[in-house]
């Protein structure tokens, strides 16, 4: 990992390659997903005690994608706001069919699995 990063615009191409495979995003969404779903649901249902299921649900998907697929640390572990906020834009732009030209921004081969 290079020196500290001091705002969020030089971290976010950091991240990108960070989550360089196509199967490390994958999990990330299904985290990030589920991540919404249960917060819709504790706030439809009036079951606030869900919420304490939010960061098992996103960290899981995260943590196995990195540890077992990418063979990296989670950046969460140095910047926990930060990746917490890439996770929602890169899942975000992954939705609305945008994040290809940011991972190309940042250097990431699409076709890696």
């Amino acid at each position: 990992m290079p020196g500290r990063y001091t705002s969020f615009a030089e971290f976010w191409p950091f991240y990108l390659r960070e989550h360089s495979k196509a199967r490390t995003r994958a999990l990330h969404y299904v985290g990030t997903s589920l991540v919404v779903l249960i917060a819709v649901a504790a706030v439809a249902s009036g079951r606030w005690g869900w919420f304490a299921a939010l960061p098992l649900a996103g960290y899981f998907f995260a943590w196995v994608a990195h540890f077992g697929v990418e063979k990296n640390r989670p950046a969460t572990f140095t910047y926990p706001l930060w990746s917490l906020a890439a996770d929602f834009r890169m899942w975000a732009l992954w939705l609305t069919g945008r994040l290809g030209r940011e991972l190309d921004k940042a250097g990431v081969a699409r076709g890696a699995s």
